[in-house]
Parts: structure tokens; C-alpha cells; sequence
């Protein structure tokens, strides 16, 4: 019989796997007979482009720097680290190359090319740049859990991955001093004292507003104090890596951001590699050496194809000159990463970028995993493997990570680390219980559901509203209106319950514009958690010259994008209405827990009480809008 460790190993990676076919079957169905224009908006494609400058990079790779047209806004899925192709429209098929995205900030991607020179067509423009198939994220997971394998047969590192899996219990140091922080609240406090006094584990499970990114941010710089020693901070998205850099580079730390920048500011630019070799002494000489090169093959390419024997011996000392010089950048290079990484003292980078070639050999006493219940957990391994002590933070209450293959999702992929861990091991948890965010109405539910009643408003924002006769909450019921939701293109729609939450949303901001000045008028987010709803209700956002006067102040966007984000007044449009109750995604109530919990002063949901009422968590909801007066029917604002 296989030991657990090896074991569990094994079905995370059977989960992979699974994961990896199903996800690469939806892009070969998506790109396989798409257009480019199809591809361009689907986010999969920059066309066209053209070439602002090239230089050699590592290992004799050429970097190409590739602008895209400046009035292009369409979203698209490129970032740090992923497999691209540059291709010429002129012959798609034959003309590509391949390479990985280095930068991607605005219009412009750099692009290392296993190359070392452009080919002829890449002169001849109608160039492009398609985004691959993501392979190299489930190679590392895929080689992560492979390490760990080996590490429990050999017994390696066997505690902490024991503690883990679920065959040992976590042990803490009472004795470990620890310091009082006027900056936090008891929690919190409670927070940092369990990090510090851990030897192996503690989590720190955050719900909405209760101030989590503030409570790691101390730790980890009461850590580094104590121990001296290097952290690695890491995240499953780029926006949540920028947060923690941002915060604790405030703090005084030396940050290293490894990858690029969801958020492009000068103050994030600053903690990345390429901006740190940009400042370090060294950067002039492996200019003059690049330049030098460059003057090289320059040289060698004025020779023609059809020359003499001595012209092609000149053509190889150059080249050869030229590649003997980029070795030697390659060493200044080398000697330059290896002293700014030195310097730092966290290291902050999503799992994958944990492995970037600039710090995969790296050790660390600590690896923080903030957002660990976005996280999937063979994800979660590649830099665990690194660390004696693992600090997972997140909350498992809110959105869960996207998974793509629904047999691996209820074989157990689906189940995060952070989850298996509060379950298995409660005296590592520590529940922040003070929220910074919210109306205490607008929690009260979110509180009983979700967190055991445990959570309480803090007093600056418990009774904090629009102005004073203003209800924080309201639900608008619009059972008997025969609002009936429509299905289109594999979405739903309800075209008349966005028709009236407009007009409520009109009347509110009407209101709001007579009491306040622009510059103190609140943000506002209408959101839905489905994509034709969304697009129904942007088309009313545009068509009302009361509303647009305040676009700026008015996001209309699915639920999924405002994780972690919050606004004065949330409106969200349910959308669902059939006589069968259907309610489809509607049910993973986790979803609605992130909706209700983004504003802080007004929350305004929308939706059919007879449709909704099915799944208990939305009647109970109707319940407690009805108990706190909160409860109107959509007749109150129907034309008559």
C-alpha cells in the first residue's frame, strides 16, 4: 500500500491532469476555426501590431518589444509568463514564431523569441500575436506534486507535509514573544500572535472588510524582524500580489515583485526585477556590452548570401565576437539578479511565478498565501515545497477557484487547501471578527450565514448611510410582475427587472444630486451574476442622461470581477423568474455572499421572491429584509 503523503499526491495529480484536457479542449474549440478578428475579441489575439525595437536577451533568446493600435480597449487574457506565437497574416500557418510574454502593460507586450534574429516576413507587416495554450502552469503544478511525492518517500520535509495532508497536527511556541501593534484590533492581533508563535501552520480565515491584507502586512513585517530571514508572499491573482507589495512596501520592506503588474503605477513598476536592474550600478556596463554586440551582427548581416570563402569566415568571427560578448552580459546579468534578489526580503509573485527562473531555487522560512481559497491547491504546492512554515489567509465563505473539468471538481479538486486546513485543524484558525466595510444591516445576514454570527461592525461604520432617513437595505420583490428571465446565447437575461431596477437606481441618484456636491457623490456598482443581464443593463446605463452625468461614479459588471472590491451603493439584478423555480448558478450561495458584501452604505437586490424562495438561503434572506423593513414590493415603482 502506497504511504498517504505518495497517495494523496497521486489523485491531485490525476486532478491535473483532468483539468489540463478539459481546459485545453475549450481553447481548441474556441481558436481552432476562429477568425483573427474572432480571436482579437475574444481577448486571444493583438492584431495587428508592430515591432517598437528588439534586443538579445537570455540565452541568446531576442526580445521584442510589439505595440498594438492605441485606440484598442477590447480586454485580453495576456499577462507575465505565458506561451505566444508572432505570426505574419500574410501565411499564419508557416510564418510563427514562439515565444513567452516577459511585460505586458497597456498597448504594449514585450516578448522573449527562441530566436536570435527576426525572420525576413516579419518585415512585411500584417503581423499578430496569438496567446497559446497555458501548458506551463500545469507543468509546474504537474512538477510540484511530483517533488512531493519524492519528498515523502524519502521522508523529506515530511512534518510540514503531514500537517498538510491531515496525519499531524500543527505545533506552536507559547513562549515565541510577540508585540503589541496599536495599529490592530484584538483579532487581528490574536492573528499575528498565532503566525509568529506557529511552527508550521496558522491561518487566518478574513472575512469581508475584517481588515486581513492589514493583519498580514504586520506579520510579515514582525516576522522578518524576529527572524531576518526572506519571505515569500504569493497569490493566486496578479491584482492581490500588487496589494500585498504595495502595502508592505509602504511598510519599509524591501519587496521584490516577481512578474508583472496587473495595476501598471510607477510605485508597483519600482519593486519589480527589470526596475531594480534598471537602478543597480551594473546596468551601464551590460549596456555598452549589448551595444557592442548589436554593432557585431550588424556587421555580419551586411554580408550577402553569395559571398567568398574569407567573407564567411569574417561573417562567423563577428558572429562569434557577438556571442562571446552576450555571454559575458549574461554573467553581469546573472551577477545582478542574484544581488537584488539577495537584498530583498519578501518576494512576492503568484504560485507559478514562484518558480520563475530568477528565484525557483530558492528557500524560504515562510511562505504567506494570501487569497488561499482562490487558490487551487496542486497550485498551492510549488511554493509550500519551498517553505518550512505555510500562513494560508483567505476566506472559503467567498468565491472559490474557476474549475474547468466538472468530474475532477467533485472528485475533490474543488476542495481548496485553505478549506481542508480550517477543517482539520481549528487551533491553527483565527477568525477576524471586526469588519471595516459595512452598515450593520448590510452584514447582519452575511454574519448569521456564513460566519456563526460572529462578526460585528466596527463603530465607524455601524450606522453609517447615504444620509439619515436612508435605509442601508432593500429588497425589491418582483414576484407577480411577470418579469420573465429570457435565455440567451447560453446566458440569461430579464430584460424588464433591469428595466426597473434602473428606474429605482434613477430615482435614488435624482435624489442624491440634489443633497450633494459632484465631488462628494457616492460610487455605485449594479452588478448581476449574469453576462446578457450585464449587457441589457449597460445599454439602459447609456441611453439615461441622469445616470451618465455620473458615469464615472457607476460600474455595471458581473459579481465575479468586484471580489475584493467595494462601493457606497451595490445594486444587483437576480435576474432569475420561471415558474419552475430554476435558479442554476443562483445556488452557489458563496457567489452571493461576495454580492452582498461589497457595499458599505446602501444594498439594493433585486430579484423574484417566488423563483428565489426555493433555495432556503434567499427566503430566509426575504425574511430578514422583511423583519428589518427592508422588504418592498416592484408594484411601489410600477407606471399605473
Amino acid at each position: 500500500m502506497l504511504p498517504l503523503g505518495m497517495d494523496y499526491f497521486k489523485r491531485l495529480l490525476e486532478f491535473v491532469k483532468m483539468e489540463r484536457e478539459e481546459d485545453k479542449n475549450a481553447y481548441l474549440a474556441q481558436t481552432k476555426s476562429a477568425t483573427i478578428a474572432e480571436r482579437r475579441n475574444s481577448g486571444l489575439a493583438w492584431y495587428p501590431i508592430a515591432i517598437k525595437g528588439t534586443e538579445l536577451g537570455r540565452a541568446d533568446y531576442l526580445t521584442v518589444e510589439v505595440e498594438r493600435p492605441s485606440n484598442t480597449d477590447i480586454a485580453h487574457q495576456f499577462r507575465f509568463g505565458v506561451s505566444v506565437a508572432l505570426f505574419s497574416n500574410h501565411n499564419a500557418a508557416n510564418d510563427r514564431l514562439e515565444g513567452s510574454v516577459t511585460y505586458v502593460g497597456g498597448n504594449r507586450m514585450k516578448i522573449s523569441l527562441r530566436t536570435d534574429e527576426l525572420p525576413d516576413w516579419a518585415r512585411d507587416g500584417k503581423l499578430g500575436v496569438d496567446l497559446l495554450f497555458d501548458d506551463n502552469t500545469y507543468d509546474e503544478m504537474q512538477q510540484a506534486l511530483k517533488q512531493a511525492i519524492t519528498l515523502a518517500e524519502k521522508k523529506e520535509k515530511s512534518r510540514l507535509i503531514a500537517i498538510l495532508t491531515g496525519t499531524a497536527k500543527p505545533t506552536f511556541d507559547k513562549d515565541q514573544h510577540t508585540y503589541l501593534n496599536p495599529k490592530l484590533n484584538a483579532a487581528q492581533q490574536q492573528a499575528v500572535d498565532k503566525i509568529i508563535q506557529s511552527n508550521e501552520l496558522a491561518i487566518v480565515h478574513g472575512p469581508p472588510g475584517t481588515g486581513k491584507t492589514t493583519t498580514l502586512v504586520q506579520a510579515i513585517k514582525t516576522l522578518i524582524k524576529q527572524n531576518a530571514q526572506k519571505i515569500l508572499v504569493i497569490a493566486p491573482s496578479n491584482t492581490a500580489v500588487d496589494l500585498l507589495s504595495e502595502k508592505l512596501s509602504e511598510e519599509g520592506l524591501n519587496v521584490l515583485r516577481v512578474g508583472n503588474p496587473a495595476k501598471v503605477s510607477e510605485r508597483l513598476m519600482a519593486l519589480t526585477l527589470d526596475s531594480k536592474m534598471q537602478e543597480h550600478s551594473g546596468i551601464k556596463e551590460i549596456k555598452r556590452l549589448k551595444k557592442q554586440a548589436s554593432e557585431f551582427k550588424e556587421m555580419a548581416h551586411k554580408y550577402k548570401r553569395s559571398f567568398g570563402r574569407a567573407e564567411r569566415e569574417q561573417r562567423k568571427a563577428l558572429f562569434d565576437e557577438a556571442y562571446k560578448i552576450m555571454k559575458e552580459v549574461g554573467n553581469v546579468e546573472q551577477y545582478i539578479i542574484d544581488d537584488v534578489v539577495g537584498r530583498a526580503q519578501v518576494i512576492a509573485a503568484t504560485p507559478v511565478g514562484a518558480n520563475h527562473y530568477t528565484v525557483r531555487n530558492l528557500e524560504y522560512h515562510t511562505v504567506v498565501i494570501d487569497e488561499a481559497g482562490q487558490a487551487l491547491e496542486p497550485a498551492c504546492w510549488i511554493p509550500i515545497l519551498k517553505a518550512q512554515k505555510v500562513i494560508l489567509a483567505g476566506d472559503h465563505c467567498q468565491l472559490p477557484p474557476t474549475i474547468k473539468s466538472e468530474a475532477a471538481a467533485k472528485g475533490g479538486l474543488r476542495l481548496t487547501l485553505l478549506e481542508k486546513c480550517i477543517a482539520l485543524h481549528p487551533e491553527a484558525v483565527t477568525l477576524l471578527e471586526v469588519q471595516y466595510r459595512m452598515h450593520e444591516l448590510i452584514m447582519g445576514y452575511s454574519s448569521k450565514v456564513f460566519y456563526d454570527n460572529r462578526l460585528s461592525a466596527h463603530a465607524s461604520v455601524a450606522g453609517h448611510t447615504l444620509f439619515a432617513s436612508d435605509g442601508p437595505l432593500a429588497f425589491v420583490d418582483t414576484a407577480g410582475c411577470g418579469f420573465d428571465e429570457k435565455i440567451e446565447n447560453v446566458s440569461i437575461s430579464n430584460p424588464e427587472e433591469a428595466a426597473l431596477l434602473f428606474k429605482h437606481l434613477t430615482q435614488l441618484v435624482e435624489g442624491l444630486a440634489g443633497r450633494l456636491q459632484s465631488a462628494d457623490f457616492p460610487s455605485i456598482a449594479v452588478i448581476s451574476p449574469y453576462r446578457e443581464q450585464i449587457i441589457a443593463m449597460k445599454e439602459l446605463m447609456l441611453h439615461s442622461p441622469t445616470l451618465m452625468a455620473y458615469k464615472d461614479k457607476i460600474a455595471v459588471n458581473t459579481i465575479d470581477s468586484f471580489q475584493g472590491q467595494e462601493r457606497d451603493i451595490v445594486y444587483i439584478s437576480m435576474t432569475r423568474s420561471n415558474a419552475n423555480g430554476i435558479i442554476g448558478f443562483l445556488s452557489d450561495i458563496r457567489r452571493m455572499n461576495v454580492a452582498m458584501t461589497r457595499a458599505r452604505k446602501k444594498l439594493v437586490v433585486v430579484g423574484d421572491s417566488a423563483t428565489l424562495s426555493r433555495l432556503p438561503f434567499y427566503a430566509n434572506f426575504i425574511a430578514y429584509a422583511e423583519e428589518n423593513g427592508a422588504y418592498n414590493s416592484a408594484w411601489e415603482y410600477m407606471d399605473v
